[in-house]
Parts: C-alpha cells; sequence; structure tokens
C-alpha cells in the first residue's frame, strides 16, 4: 500500500489498540439475497480478503463452500476462531501463516502476496479499505486469482468523501466501472448510525463482476 498513513502498520495497529470491531450484524442479509444468484458449486473456493472477524466466512463454510480469509492482523484471526468456539491448526504457507478450522482458512499476511486460484470473490470491505492510489493494483491481483467466469460480489459505499479522508473510504459508480468494467450493481442501501453522523447520507451499493472466460463474458 502506498500511503504511510494507511499503510499495512496502520491497520494491524488499529487490531493492536481493539479500534476494529465487526461493524455490520450476521443478519444484514446480504449474502442471502445476492450468493445464490452468483450459481456456484457446493465446494467452490471463495475469497474473502480483508476478512477481519466477518460473519461471513462463517455464513460461506456452513452454506458448504471452501472459504479462504486474508487478514493482516493475527489479532483478528485468533479473534475470529475465538468467537466461533474453535481452536484452528496453524501452519507456515508460502508468505502467509494459515489459519484454519471450522472450514474456513485464515491467511494471515498481505492481499498484495496473494497466489492461488479462487471460483469467487466477496469483498464488503478491501476495496473501500485502500485509498485510490492502491485500488488498481488491488484489483489486478484479485483478477489474476480468479479462474475464468469466476464471480465477484462487491460492496461499496458511497457518501461526499470531501467530508472524510479515512477508511472506510467512498468508491464510486464511475471508479468502480472503470477497475470491473461491466460491473452491475443490484441493490442501493441507506446506512445510518452515528459512526456516519460527520459524513451525511451513506449509502451501500451491492455489485457483481464475472471473470473473463464464462459464456457470456
Amino acid at each position: 500500500m502506498s500511503s504511510p498513513r494507511f499503510d499495512a502498520a496502520y491497520w494491524r495497529a488499529l487490531w493492536a489498540d481493539g479500534r476494529v470491531t465487526t461493524i455490520r450484524p450476521p443478519s444484514d442479509r446480504l449474502l442471502e439475497h445476492h450468493w445464490p444468484t452468483l450459481d456456484l458449486r457446493a465446494g467452490s473456493r471463495v475469497l474473502v480478503p480483508f476478512a477481519g472477524t466477518s460473519p461471513d466466512l462463517t455464513w460461506l463454510a456452513a452454506n458448504g463452500f471452501d472459504v479462504v480469509g486474508v487478514e493482516l492482523s493475527p489479532i483478528a484471526c485468533q479473534a475470529y476462531f475465538e468467537a466461533i468456539g474453535i481452536e484452528p491448526e496453524r501452519r507456515h504457507a508460502g508468505a502467509f501463516v494459515a489459519w484454519r478450522g471450522g472450514g474456513v482458512t485464515l491467511l494471515e499476511g498481505d492481499v498484495f502476496d496473494l497466489d492461488g486460484t479462487f471460483d469467487a470473490v466477496l469483498d464488503r470491505g478491501a476495496l473501500v479499505a485502500l485509498e485510490t492510489p492502491d485500488r488498481p493494483r488491488y484489483v489486478e491481483r484479485l483478477r489474476a486469482c480468479l479462474a475464468p467466469g469466476a464471480p465477484v460480489l462487491l460492496v461499496t459505499l458511497e457518501y461526499d468523501d470531501r467530508r472524510r479522508q479515512r477508511p472506510p473510504f467512498a468508491v464510486l459508480p464511475d471508479e468502480v466501472e472503470r477497475l470491473l468494467p461491466g460491473a452491475v450493481p443490484t441493490t442501493r442501501r441507506r446506512l445510518g448510525g452515528a459512526r456516519w453522523d460527520d459524513v451525511g447520507p451513506v449509502s451501500a451499493v451491492a455489485w457483481t463482476w464475472r471473470a473473463p472466460g464464462a459464456k457470456g463474458s
């Protein structure tokens, strides 16, 4: 990541200081509404970048998918498995430490070091965590790891970015369309709560996109 302010050390420090929490409830139903439309086979390998302690990991594993999250902080990795009551196995895996248990693998390390092949991506916190100069490099890394025809379910935030210059960042439609040509917005939901008081109106937008290679792509 290019910025000294929002680099890997910044995110590790947030976890170390206890300033990161799971900001969405497990019952927000986005996956229940959108995931079946991706038409994935059971056992498909699903990548969740910037996974944190997301309940999405557990939902995907419970629904028969091979879940691989990527997370910088070992504190977050440990917290996730503590929350689900499982003692994970740990081993070195290239540039990462792999934590595994309950059908979920968390790769402790930097998403820019990722390799391998994935059948789908769920991005609810990665693109919006990155500053503008880092987003094309991130999307390039994702695309290099996608199987032909693999779908991406992406969630972005839209707000007046003149009022806030820290994560999670606003990522507006024209940028999504440049990064992922042909991406389709599927739902838009207004967000509320005190954490957005300094920003004004905020919308969460769900997008779907499919890697080249499938019929009709």
